[in-house]
């Protein structure tokens, strides 16, 4: 029931200045379909910071912690959710005609099973094939609102 996607796009920005905006959480909601809203959980950043996501879709909502695992300026940003439950995160690569290549991936764990399973009982695959559709359809939306918030800076 694992899961791992990724998709891909050039925005016409350095690869420092998307790592920038991407590790700044607490704009997350300029460009994410589901979060609308991160913050903080106190002033540490980089690996280890700790960030709350509100999160909604029309039939409900909800709340996470994710836990910085990799923050390298210009290269990547990413953050595991549960923590231990799905890793979501950016790479970013300078093109040779300028702009940057930039990559938004997830991946889901074994752990989110017990959790789906706890959780949901007989319906734990269902549960997780809606995530799974729903991250599918929404990395390519999330990369051209990126696109879209980078172009009107």
């Amino acid at each position: 029931m694992t899961y791992e996607l990724q998709d891909s796009i050039h925005v016409d920005a350095a690869p420092e200045e998307v790592h920038a905006l991407l590790s700044d959480v607490t704009r997350t909601g300029e460009w994410s379909r589901q979060c609308h809203r991160c913050e903080w959980e106190d002033e540490r950043r980089g690996v280890g910071a700790r960030f709350i996501g509100h999160n909604r879709t029309p039939q409900r909502e909800w709340e996470t912690v994710s836990e910085v695992i990799a923050d390298v300026p210009g290269e990547h940003f990413a953050w595991s959710v549960g923590p231990g439950r799905a890793e979501w995160g950016y790479r970013m690569r300078p093109l040779d005609g300028g702009g940057t290549e930039l990559t938004e991936y997830t991946r889901t764990t074994e752990h989110l099973e017990e959790v789906f399973v706890e959780r949901y009982g007989e319906r734990a695959e269902e549960e997780i094939a809606i995530r799974h559709a729903a991250a599918r359809e929404g990395i390519p939306a999330t990369l051209a609102a990126i696109r879209e918030v980078l172009t009107a800076r």
